[in-house]
């Protein structure tokens, strides 16, 4: 029997991190090995077709909040789901297991500092959740970039307890030393961890004399625009030879702009999960079949300066010359 915190309540870790930072791949590992122990997962997507649900199952449970982000958009249906947990906890009896753990996945595009502001904000929730601590996830092949341009980016390391930096392999130690200066500068209080997929990696200390790279100052207004998701749903009869070309050819042309894609694709090797930040398309990952298409085929674009109907005409002129 799992026994309550002397104090009754749940507690709550915030996992945050910009998009392609490689939250759910850290987390899928932490529930894989039982870091958290008996846990429900929160994820929230701000698109409206989810794809990280279908690699977390290990949980013990799952909620799912697509469609806009919770520190804004989204925080109604937040603050709704947790009182759903809590009440459903309330309704155990003292002697059977109880949940004690909840950790919240945010959208690569939310302010953890905004969503712990609103839990510790409710009325109800505060009774029944104690926020354990805000991890966020750093990534360092792309993370010195998106601190040089993203405000988003400086307020998610700032709300950090923790900071894990992911895909430390892929870059140079100089450039890993001037990213986690970078971060000793916006959050000196915050540890530095690593791990590559998922698993825990040694760092080397970070000398004291080590200097960051100025930042430019930046508004909290972005003038370049929001970026939001927008999805393509892929017919499943498609040459996806060619559909590899377009979406290398996409790549190289917008990458900077579409700063993240991901879906789920049914291909003639199985259910395809695909994924890319800005430029750099992640090793591609054949998941467990299901029952019923879901929303397979449905690929999302998370980026700024583009419409819709721009990527569905795009796709379609490229299919009908390379067919």
């Amino acid at each position: 029997m799992t026994t309550d915190f002397a104090d009754g309540r749940m507690r709550l870790t915030v996992l945050g991190g910009y998009l392609g930072s490689g939250k759910t791949t850290w987390l899928r590992h932490q529930l894989h090995v039982g870091s958290f122990g008996p846990v429900h997962v929160v994820i929230n997507e701000a698109a409206e077709t989810a794809v990280d649900d279908a690699l977390l199952g290990a949980a013990s449970g799952l909620t799912l909040l697509a469609g806009g982000c919770c520190c804004c958009t989204g925080k109604a249906d937040l603050i709704r789901a947790l009182r759903d947990l809590c009440d459903q906890r309330s309704r155990i009896s003292s002697d059977a297991p109880r949940l004690q753990r909840i950790v919240l996945e945010t959208s690569g595009l939310a302010d953890p500092g905004a969503i712990v502001a609103a839990i510790q904000g409710d009325p109800v929730l505060v009774n029944h959740i104690v926020i354990d601590e805000t991890v966020v996830v750093v990534d360092a092949l792309h993370g010195l970039a998106q601190l040089q341009t993203e405000p988003l980016g400086r307020r998610q390391i700032g709300a950090a307890d923790r900071l894990i930096l992911s895909k430390c392999d892929a870059v140079a130690p100089a450039t890993l030393t001037l990213l986690r200066a970078t971060l000793r500068n916006l959050n000196p209080t915050a540890p530095q961890s690593a791990a590559v997929l998922g698993e825990a990696i040694a760092l080397p200390d970070l000398p004291a004399e080590a200097e960051a790279p100025a930042l430019a100052p930046l508004t909290d207004e972005d003038t370049r625009g929001a970026i939001f998701p927008t999805r393509l749903i892929i017919d499943p009869d498609i040459d996806w030879s060619a559909f590899v070309l377009w979406l290398s050819a996409l790549l190289h042309a917008r990458g900077n702009d579409l700063v993240r894609i991901k879906g789920v694709l049914r291909t003639p090797a199985g259910r395809l999960l695909l994924q890319t930040v800005r430029k750099v398309v992640q090793s591609p990952e054949i998941l467990p079949n299901r029952s019923g298409p879901g929303e397979d085929n449905t690929i999302v674009f998370l980026g700024r300066g583009f419409r819709p109907e721009h990527l569905q005409k795009s796709l379609r002129r490229f299919l009908g010359k390379a067919i």
